[in-house]
């Protein structure tokens, strides 16, 4: 069983790091203080999410600055960092002609178990991810879900300190995704272990993390709680009309309201007490029929677009603002 992390411990911290490529900065003075925990790692392409982490774990050289994970020196420390980190790919990471106990086996053999005690810790983690019954099969008979929880299962081997995953519900169904989440989030909680997770589906980050760090254009522009990142955002009210919704649009930003439109649903800001009042107004004059009034709390969504959109990002999605990049070389 790997060290624990006490609480009031930083598993992860960067001072002013910086990093270049030629003129290019790509990292522009990084203050990190992350302690345990589930993180959700957020940000455009191109951001620089791939960078940090490659910084951080001595995979590339920064340029000026400094960090320390798990109190190891990133700069001359790398390699006992790596020891201590397990990484789940987006990417297709596995050999379909091996069975699930050899895959993970060997992916333990490579970061120096011995073959006994990765055998033993193969069948514990395979049963951990869900995989008891099936780890003699052949990957190439896995469906998604089952190869994914091999990556799993082959990233907590060697009961890593810090786990990373890209994607780790990209093409899962409902039941698999529910598994990977409820795996991850005990990975987090019961085994006492920070996950940083970066997911395109801001739902499953909002099931999985407690804070969310996001980066953009080189810069951390948010490191927060996610009750402090829902506490910030305007409170709305959300109403559903059957016609007429472009007049009423109209009508309420006449009135100097904010809205967000959703088809026949839209979601103005809670100005004051009488910001119900007038929009039942705005809707009699316009004659439209309101089905549905009710106060919206915003979820990771909606706070990450209109981020983006105070940062003045043309983004239409989410699908366009998480990385595709990933974290080569762990």
């Amino acid at each position: 069983m790997a060290l624990e992390i006490k609480n009031n411990d930083f598993v992860i911290e960067t001072n002013n790091l910086c990093k270049m490529y030629g003129p290019h900065l790509a990292l522009d003075n990084i203050n990190l203080k992350i302690k345990s925990g589930a993180i959700g790692v957020l940000g455009p392409n191109g951001a620089g999410k791939s960078t940090l982490f490659k910084c951080i774990l001595g995979l590339i050289q920064t340029t000026s600055g400094s960090g320390k994970v798990l109190g190891h020196d990133i700069k001359t420390e790398g390699e006992l960092i790596r020891s201590k980190i397990g990484y789940m790919p987006e990417y297709d990471a596995l050999d379909p002609g091996l069975t699930a106990i050899d895959q993970v086996r060997y992916s333990g053999e490579i970061l120096g178990m011995n073959s006994d005690v990765a055998t033993q810790r193969a069948h514990e983690v395979l049963e951990y991810v869900g995989l008891k019954d099936q780890r003699y099969r052949k990957i190439e008979t896995f469906s998604t879900g089952m190869k994914q929880a091999t990556k799993l299962a082959c990233a907590i081997i060697h009961d890593p300190l810090i786990l990373i995953c890209d994607e780790p519900t990209n093409g899962l169904d409902k039941r698999a995704r529910k598994f990977m989440l409820d795996t991850l989030r005990r990975t987090a909680v019961e085994g006492k272990r920070t996950v940083l997770m970066s997911s395109h589906v801001m739902e499953d980050v909002q099931e999985v993390c407690e804070s969310i760090l996001m980066i953009y254009k080189g810069k951390v522009v948010i490191q927060k709680s996610l009750e402090e990142l829902v506490g910030q955002v305007d409170k709305e009210i959300e109403i559903t009309i059957w016609g007429g919704a472009s007049k009423l649009h109209e009508e309420l930003e006449n009135r100097n309201f904010s809205v967000r439109r959703l088809g026949r649903i839209l979601r103005i800001t809670l100005i004051d007490e009488n910001t119900i009042t007038e929009i039942i107004k705005a809707a009699a004059d316009c004659k439209v029929q309101v089905r549905q009034l009710k106060e919206y709390t915003p979820d990771l969504e909606d706070i990450f677009l209109l981020i983006m959109d105070k940062l003045g990002a043309e983004i239409k999605g989410t699908s366009e603002l998480m990385t595709s990049e990933h974290i080569g070389g762990i």
